[in-house]
């Protein structure tokens, strides 16, 4: 078994393309690995650290007639972008999307949708076995089930994949704070989509901005 390590393995902005696969509403109606409104909100977060990073993202959904459109959390971030919306289950088989994807000349293919262990599974081990350098993010991701999402992450690992959170990937992205061309776009993602710690950044601009009282006397 190869390992995935060293500097080159980490992820870049310029060798980087996102697929986002399914976040639809039927799926999101029985996703029970995860709190839904955290999914959604993870989607949107990676989806905002791409377009503030310039990674190209396809956007694609399964009979969107009847499966419901993506969430517009995600589609909102890319307004006038075509969804690719696909009646093959595994989306690395519909060529539409596997074009989009080549066409962009990147090399490190990073995946997120739901579920897990259905939309996600079958593109990654398929890519994987044609030599792509596949990444997972698993909290953008949800299954039908907690044991159905864990034993589709534990397939993929097997398989060759990496996994990582949204918050890994931005911070693998911006990698250096010297690099100050993103800063402003990916602490506004921060801001919105890290909760607690989006929270302590904007308290801590307060404390800052806020005026020392002078003693009396």
């Amino acid at each position: 078994m190869s390992f995935r390590n060293g500097l080159d393995s980490l992820l870049r902005p310029e060798d980087s393309v996102l697929v986002l696969i399914d976040h639809q509403p039927y799926q999101l109606a029985n996703l029970n690995s995860h709190d839904p409104h955290m999914v959604a909100n993870n989607s949107a977060g990676l989806a905002k650290a791409a377009k503030a990073f310039g990674v190209p993202t396809i956007l694609t959904s399964v009979i969107a007639e009847r499966g419901g459109l993506i969430f517009p959390q995600i589609t909102d971030v890319f307004p006038g972008q075509e969804v690719i919306d696909r009646t093959l289950i595994n989306t690395w088989q519909d060529p539409k999307v596997v074009d989009a994807v080549k066409a962009t000349g990147r090399k490190q293919l990073i995946i997120a949708g739901l579920w897990t262990e259905v939309c996600v599974a079958m593109p990654v081990i398929q890519a994987l076995g044609e030599g792509w350098d596949v990444t997972v993010v698993t909290d953008a991701c949800g299954g039908v089930s907690t044991e159905s999402h864990e034993i589709a992450i534990q397939r993929m690992i097997g398989a060759g994949a990496n996994v990582m959170t949204w918050l890994a990937v931005a911070a693998e992205w911006q990698r250096d704070w010297a690099r100050t061309e993103h800063v402003a776009e990916l602490t506004e993602v921060l801001k919105q989509h890290l909760a607690g710690s989006g929270i302590a950044y904007l308290w801590e601009q307060q404390l800052l901005n806020t005026p020392v009282p002078r003693a009396v006397g």
